[in-house]
């Protein structure tokens, strides 16, 4: 699943806002380990561009 992911991420990558719900309703598909793995993914390749939606996102995941 978390493959699938990284491919729909990389497609919508083109627009915010796509961007932001797919990956919000990636974090209810994916066990703890693999939102780890995602979040590191995610930096590496999207930090530069969406830097202060994963802070977003992912922010109030890794604090739960």
């Amino acid at each position: 699943m978390l493959e699938y992911v990284k491919l729909i991420l990389d497609k919508v990558s083109f627009d915010s806002n796509l961007f932001e719900k797919e990956l919000r309703k990636s974090l209810r598909m994916l066990v703890r380990k693999e939102l780890v793995t995602l979040r590191e993914w995610c930096y590496k390749r999207f930090s530069g561009s969406y830097n202060n939606i994963l802070d977003k996102v992912f922010g109030n995941v890794m604090a739960a």
